[in-house]
């Protein structure tokens, strides 16, 4: 029984819903870049933006934390080949793979990068 217990309290705990907080502060954010903030509001914004699309939201550090824990490089490439429910390149068809690295960069920090 101790096992059992002693299992169940190493178990990841499920992550807590986003609040509205959370879901108005993705609603607001945009990138500085006008071209990147142009790909951005055609391409990512309608599923990172939107609780029902179970997609993680747009500056929301802590939904995108374990998926920037397997690499950028692996988030890039299932952003341009599709993972899950998202379809190639996020229907960004002009987007680069350095657009893609942007747009995560952007999303999972609520900021451009620094160069």
């Amino acid at each position: 029984m101790l096992l059992l217990m002693g299992l169940a309290a190493c178990k990841e705990e499920a992550p807590q819903p986003p609040s509205a907080s959370d879901l108005q502060r993705a609603e607001s954010l945009r990138p500085a870049s006008a071209e990147l903030r142009a790909r951005y509001e055609r391409s990512c914004l309608a599923c990172h933006t939107s609780i029902d699309a179970k997609a993680p939201l747009t500056g929301d550090i802590a939904q995108w934390k374990p998926r920037l824990g397997k690499g950028m490089d692996v988030l890039v490439k299932h952003a341009m080949e599709g993972f899950n429910a998202m379809p190639p390149k996020g229907l960004c068809a002009d987007c680069s793979e350095a657009d893609m690295r942007a747009l995560i960069v952007f999303m999972s920090q609520g900021k451009e990068e620094q160069r």
